[in-house]
């Protein structure tokens, strides 16, 4: 122990406790998350494997949640759903994003409150987004009904009521949502790019399509995997905008892994297939983010 140790112990005490109050101050917050986050991920995962249905059992069945899974025709047309939804989410959302990001990088006046209304609908839930576009585009009081009492009597625009094609309302409410986002995302990322490499190309008579496309999008490599990773891990777990806007129909046209889980488990009283096909999704975002934080972590390195 040193000489100031020993004559000040007090100052010792003080010094341990303030080292010593962060731990104190996170621990109730990590226990919590510890026990009600990945401690119910951990009961799920142990669910899928019992024969639990309407209440938690404890017999073990092994694999046979998940042979049930695939055999269920309603499971097959909502991972179906989802691929058209995500694919369409994320490739309209980044290139509308990009486009937005690019227009407001020109400086243009009032910047920031178009930056604002874009940004504006990412602050609204998506049970409101659900239900503000169930409106819009409900026949009998939205748009059709609006154009038609314009004098536009053969217009129809039915979509949310057409089991082929109400997929596709999901897709224009989940785009109108989060598109500002991945606007803000993208324009943090051209703000990021050094001005003198950009002069530099202009000088020696780059088109501004061919300085974009070879200087500019190469850069935003970051922003854009940021942005998939965000938007897929938006679209595997929808559902509070699903039920909102469609509640999954008509029928099962626009069922997803997520209504699918919450259906099966607290409605239909199979809790054990319930369980398997929220690991399912889990493991789909798992294999989505783990490889992401491992490139960052490898490139800080």
């Amino acid at each position: 122990m040193s000489f100031s140790e020993t004559a000040n112990p007090r100052g010792s005490v003080v010094d341990r406790l303030r080292d010593a109050l962060p731990k104190l101050v996170l621990s109730p917050t990590i226990a919590i998350v510890a026990i009600f986050v990945y401690g119910f991920i951990a009961f799920t995962l142990y669910l899928s494997f019992t024969d639990s249905r309407i209440l938690p059992t404890f017999g073990w069945v092994g694999w046979q949640n998940y042979e049930n899974l695939f055999k269920i025709r309603a499971w097959d047309t909502a991972v179906w759903n989802l691929v058209v939804f995500g694919v369409l989410y994320i490739t309209i959302c980044c290139v509308l994003g990009l486009l937005l990001a690019i227009l407001l990088d020109q400086k243009i006046r009032a910047e920031g409150f178009i930056r604002t209304i874009y940004l504006y609908p990412m602050a609204l839930s998506f049970i409101v987004t659900g239900i503000a576009w169930k409106w819009f585009l409900d026949p009998g009081i939205g748009i059709e009904a609006v154009v038609r009492g314009w004098g536009w009597e053969t217009f129809t625009f039915n979509w949310i009521k057409d089991r082929d094609f109400a997929i596709y309302t999901i897709v224009i409410a989940a785009v109108w949502q989060t598109s500002g986002f991945v606007m803000a995302m993208f324009l943090a990322g051209l703000r990021g790019i050094d001005s003198e490499m950009m002069k530099a190309a202009q000088i020696d008579g780059a088109s501004t399509f061919a300085l974009y496309r070879r200087i500019v999008i190469p850069q935003l490599r970051p922003a854009f995997m940021s942005a998939f990773v965000v938007l897929a891990h938006m679209a595997i777990k929808s559902y509070d905008l699903v039920i909102a806007l469609t509640g999954g129909g008509p029928g099962t046209a626009t069922e997803v892994p997520a209504t699918f889980m919450y259906s099966y488990t607290f409605t239909r009283n199979q809790m054990g297939i319930g369980a398997s096909s929220a690991v399912i999704m889990l493991m789909t975002i798992a294999a989505i983010i783990v490889p992401y934080l491992w490139s960052e972590l490898r490139e800080k390195k």
